[in-house]
């Protein structure tokens, strides 16, 4: 039985703790970073794992007709540091040693990080970029990731109760654990349930694209499989090789990030037998980075000057860095929308824009600017078209809509504090949760939102933001329906209420702030995990269970 404080191995491929630092692509990486920040803040025996990039993920820059340019990111540690371990660890790729350097992340307020990092030069195309490169490369990092994981807390000595699965791309620590149990005399279904007892899997994406795939061949030849057979493998990850699957399979608890998230979850998976349960826990965001002081203050004094006056503040510098990153000039007393997130089809970035002549009156007329901020995929060729689309609208609407280029930490924290409405229109049930969201709710920010993702737990409609129409009961997303739905928002009750009833507007701006801290804190998610994954006694597989009764 696990103790009440079990030491947790939190594994990711990203960790989004400081822009000078680009080891993180976006919302999975911001959320490990969070993470660590509340297990240190909470006291609690986590360390993180990941990998030392060279370049992270990509500086992206924009033409003059919306093309995307995608640039390698150099990493500065700006007054942090990296501690070189006196261990080294070897991995085997394709047949051949690699070994590496273990580094611990120090100048953070966050729980232990370790990075690791190939110390061969031939062998750095493994830690070039972040989701860089082909499909050899992808498992060639998650070998490092996964198998080099484990046995750097095993070289540092690390006691690890349960090991924390962020997103499939560890799932190769597990099967270095089966490996280990194998060699002390284990069976392979006893392997596989001793090492299940340990692990515990967090699933993000409903999107089948972004549960990865390989080939049984490909892991064969780069001993992905670590001993096992083609059978046993297949008997984990399906044929082709599931890491969503097997991570389900391998793992004694799993986990959705959000209740509606968990719903969906659990219908997309129930074909896999013998896989762990899938409870939701809802994603938080650390207050301590994302809500501006300044607010913070003027909610504990009770004071609406402080608050109009802590909002301002945080206008006027977004309104500041969008003329000197763009040279546009928003109106700082006009209501400012933002939309910043991954640039992919399924977020519908612009979605208000579906029936232009409806939209454009207020474009136009001076009552409504939109601020868009995102990246694409270098590979997501779709997404590059939505930037530039949105480019070209910027072009249509000058001064009334903005694309900033390079969407990063620092520009979020600008964008989810600065804007005055956080807009988010996704397609049901895509949004896994939607942490910006969260984000921006702390600051005063009022979400207007298709009812996915966290958004449904926190809604409470024109108390403390908006709900895009309705959630239906078949989850479905109309573009045409959703849209006009919006408009009638704006018409009806956001732009009115922006500019004709402050003082109900500002009564939103703290229920927004009281939901978004008590509720969505990474502390209270930290504790989740504590109490509902962690600590539970494990949970067999169902071969095993049977075998003993």
């Amino acid at each position: 039985m696990i103790g009440e404080r079990p030491g947790v191995a939190y594994f990711c491929m990203e960790f989004g703790l400081d822009e000078k630092l680009p080891i993180y692509s976006g919302g999975l990486g911001v959320l490990a970073g969070d993470f660590l920040r509340s297990a240190h803040a909470l006291q609690l025996p986590v360390v993180g794992v990941g990998i030392l990039w060279e370049e992270g993920y990509t500086t992206q820059a924009i033409g003059p007709a919306g093309e995307t340019h995608d640039l390698p990111t150099p990493r500065t540690l700006d007054g942090k540091h990296l501690v070189k371990e006196a261990p080294i660890v070897t991995v085997q790729i394709g047949g051949h040693d690699v070994p590496l350097w273990i580094w611990r992340l120090e100048g953070v307020n966050a729980a232990p990080l370790y990075l690791l990092e190939p110390i061969v030069e031939h062998d750095r195309w493994i830690n070039r970029r972040l989701y860089g490169g082909g499909k050899d490369d992808r498992v060639a990092q998650e070998i490092v990731l996964g198998v080099g994981g484990v046995r750097a807390l095993q070289a540092l000595g690390l006691g690890v109760d349960v090991f924390h699965f962020n997103e499939g791309h560890a799932l190769f620590a597990g099967l270095e654990l089966v490996r280990q149990a194998r060699a002390r005399g284990l069976d392979f279904e006893d392997a596989w349930a001793e090492a299940r007892e340990r692990i515990v899997f967090t699933t993000h994406t409903p999107i089948d694209a972004g549960n990865e795939e390989h080939e049984h061949e490909r892991l064969r030849r780069l001993g992905a499989t670590l001993g096992l057979t083609h059978a046993q493998m297949v008997r984990l990850g399906g044929d082709p090789f599931n890491m969503t699957v097997a991570a389900l399979r391998l793992s004694r608890n799993a986990n959705a990030v959000a209740e509606l998230h968990g719903e969906t979850a659990r219908k997309m998976w129930a074909h896999v037998d013998d896989a762990a349960p899938i409870v939701a826990v809802t994603n938080g965001v650390d207050h301590r980075v994302w809500q501006d002081a300044r607010v913070a203050a003027a909610v504990a004094n009770g004071s609406d000057a402080a608050l109009d006056g802590a909002r301002a503040s945080l206008k006027r510098e977004l309104v500041a860095e969008v003329a000197r990153r763009t040279g546009a000039e928003l109106d700082g007393d006009a209501l400012i929308v933002g939309f910043a997130r991954r640039a992919t089809g399924y977020k519908r970035a612009t979605l208000l824009f579906h029936d232009e002549k409806r939209i454009a009156p207020l474009l136009e007329s001076g009552k409504l600017q939109i601020v868009y901020a995102g990246k694409a995929h270098p590979r997501d060729f779709g997404g590059q078209d939505l930037v530039r689309e949105i480019v070209t609208l910027s072009k249509r609407y000058p001064g009334r809509v903005v694309f900033v280029p390079n969407y990063d930490l620092s520009l979020g924290r600008l964008i989810t504090r600065g804007v005055d409405v956080w807009l988010n229109t996704p397609r049901r049930p895509l949004e896994a949760c939607g942490t910006s969201g969260m984000k921006a709710a702390m600051n005063g920010v009022l979400n207007c939102s298709i009812l996915d993702g966290w958004w449904p737990e926190a809604c409470n409609h024109g108390v403390n933001g908006w709900a895009i129409g309705e959630r239906l009961l078949d989850d479905d997303s109309d573009d045409a329906r959703d849209a006009a739905a919006l408009y009638a928002l704006l018409d009806d009750d956001i732009v009115p209420a922006y500019y004709g009833h402050r003082a109900r507007w500002r009564a939103m701006m703290r229920e927004s702030i009281a939901v978004g801290v008590h509720q969505f804190s990474s502390d209270r998610m930290v504790s989740d995990y504590y109490t509902r994954l962690y600590r539970r006694a494990p949970v067999r597989s169902q071969r095993r269970a049977a075998a003993n009764e």
